[in-house]
């Protein structure tokens, strides 16, 4: 009786038209179904114009739901008419990297109709007023219900019409307005997508074009990549040298079996990316690899030691971090705002070291070096290698012509010039202000932000003196850091039990606490994360040394300092 069943089954998918499809496909970037169907994928994997799309990473196209939806279309288009009506992952609305898909199916489909639930917990979001926002589903992925439909009575060269509404709240109120409403009943607002990314979502045009006549940042920066990921902190990543080497030594030790040293580090002795723990423990040696451990960033503020080699690390992104090893400097940006939830957007910070790519709390920390060097493979002396502006000189001779000043690649005390630094001081000075942050927050959410180009000189270089202030406390290098306004108790217990903040203090147990620590600062964000907070939840268990404890009263006065400076440029930054 199966195959029976079978049979018909193939016969009904190969023979018979499809009018209807009807479903929840599943969710999962990971997909579980490997390399099933994506040849079709190749269709949303294209930009609007026909060229390949301009990612770096296609990996949430892969995704199980994205498959569905595409095999959805090819049974509609192949019956020329009919409606495919999915809940799914909403995702797909406003993700950059879905502008393919989302272009394709409007020249699929007549219309398109869709109902966003909402309910995203990964991205904290909350109701218009403030309240509570529930998933109709147990999950964490927010999800929309999608109705397209298929006449073929539409013009080839024409898109399909986009109709939008949203659901917030409580869960059982939104089943009670779904028990109670239809596609006829519900007030959608025809929407008109943008020829920019087709976002299925309404935005605010009036300040579109103001925005894209910024300048992106994946056009000035030539190179630009993801931070480094893993796949095993727990072996490659520690405090300390000391540690790490321990950690190393122990993976290496042939007297434990392999199952036994994974299990130790909870890693996977195999995984997709091709990681074989057997074959690095044959092939690697301790001798060799121990040389290889570098300062990065792990969270913000947060600097610790990691192996930084491709047979331990998962993505090492070489081709750009490789120059983050050398006397350079980089921002840290996040392509989508919504990331950060219902939050202002805060997708901003700076490094002199190689970074992680989850620097921010749902990761995505891309690395925008201010120089390239010629030659990062030999161990050299950075002061024996030549490097130059990862800039596109096109952009860089407008801002020429818009200044009147005459850029040079290094920085010079020289009036009438600017230099690399100075614009990604710029840069900096109006990623932080909040003026900017508002106004755009709809296109924050987006994609990477666009800056407005300078007025004159003297507006550039006010607001890049400001951006200098903010990088160099963020990099903890200006002499602010160190003029501490709080206090630590002498002697007592300095294990991190569980922070809590209380009269101004912070507690890292029930008796040890930094004292005068401001409220500003204790709740102040970077990336989605409150460092302050962050830094020591993740030293839970840990005994602080004394450096510790200094670099924990930096932190505060940095961002204390950073709210400081974001108010003052509140008041010279014209958007």
């Amino acid at each position: 009786w199966l195959s029976e069943e079978a049979r018909y089954a193939g016969m009904i998918k190969s023979e018979k038209p499809i009018m209807v499809v009807l479903g929840n496909p599943p969710y999962s970037g990971e997909s579980a179904n490997g390399n099933l169907f994506n040849d079709e994928l190749e269709e949303y994997k294209k930009e609007p114009t026909g060229e390949k799309l301009k990612e770096k990473n296609f990996k949430w196209l892969n995704d199980d739901y994205v498959k569905f939806i595409r095999l959805a279309q090819k049974f509609i288009n192949k019956n020329h008419e009919g409606i495919v009506a999915f809940i799914n992952n909403h995702s797909f609305l406003d993700n950059p990297t879905f502008r393919g898909m989302r272009y394709s199916l409007l020249k699929s489909f007549d219309k398109i109709y869709i109902l966003d639930l909402h309910g995203n917990a990964k991205k904290k979001e909350t109701s218009p007023d403030g309240s509570k926002d529930e998933n109709v589903f147990n999950i964490q992925q927010g999800v929309s219900i999608n109705i397209f439909i298929k006449t073929g009575k539409k013009n080839p060269d024409e898109l399909a019409k986009v109709y939008h509404t949203e659901l917030f709240g409580k869960r059982e109120k939104k089943y009670e307005y779904l028990d109670n409403s239809s596609i006829y009943s519900i007030n959608f607002t025809e929407i008109q997508p943008d020829t920019s990314y087709y976002l299925f979502k309404p935005q605010q045009y009036s300040k579109l074009n103001d925005y894209n006549s910024g300048i992106h940042l994946t056009t000035l920066f030539l190179e630009y990549s993801l931070g480094i990921i893993t796949k095993r902190d727990n072996l490659v990543v520690n405090f300390n040298n000391d540690n790490l080497l321990k950690n190393l030594s122990f993976f290496l030790n042939q007297e434990y079996p392999t199952n036994y040293v994974c299990d130790y580090f909870n890693i996977p002795v195999q995984d997709k990316d091709k990681w074989d723990a057997t074959r690095v423990r044959q092939n690697v040696q301790f001798v060799d690899t121990c040389t290889k451990i570098e300062k990065y960033l792990y969270r913000p503020f947060d600097y610790r030691k990691i192996l930084y080699d491709d047979n331990f690390v998962a993505r090492m992104n070489k081709r750009v971090l490789s120059h983050m090893l050398n006397n350079n400097c980089s921002l840290i940006i996040g392509r989508q705002g919504q990331a950060v939830g219902t939050q202002i957007w805060n997708l901003a910070f700076v490094t002199k070291t190689i970074s992680d790519q989850n620097i921010y709390r749902r990761g995505g920390g891309t690395v925008f070096p201010l120089y390239l060097y010629e030659d990062t493979s030999t161990q050299t002396s950075f002061f024996d290698r030549s490097r130059k502006p990862n800039l596109n000189m096109d952009i860089v001779r407008e801002l020429e012509q818009k200044l009147g000043l005459t850029f040079t690649s290094e920085k010079e005390d020289t009036t009438g010039t600017f230099a690399p630094i100075d614009i990604l001081d710029y840069i900096y000075g109006v990623l932080h202000s909040n003026k900017y942050r508002n106004k755009y927050k709809e296109f924050l959410k987006i994609d990477f932000p666009r800056i407005p180009y300078p007025m004159n000189a003297d507006y550039f270089f006010k607001v890049a003196q400001l951006g200098k202030q903010l990088r160099e406390i963020h990099l903890l290098e200006s002499p602010v850091v160190n003029e501490f306004i709080t206090s630590y108790p002498v002697g007592g217990d300095n294990e991190v039990v569980k922070p809590e903040y209380k009269d101004n203090k912070v507690y890292i147990n029930k008796t040890q606490y930094f004292d005068n620590v401001p409220e500003t600062a204790w709740n102040f964000y970077i990336g989605g994360y409150q460092p302050a907070q962050k830094w020591l939840k993740d030293r839970k268990g840990r005994i602080l040394s004394y450096e510790d404890v200094m670099h924990y009263q930096k932190i505060i006065k940095a961002l204390l300092e950073t709210h400081t400076i974001m108010q003052r440029l509140n008041e010279i930054i014209e958007v």
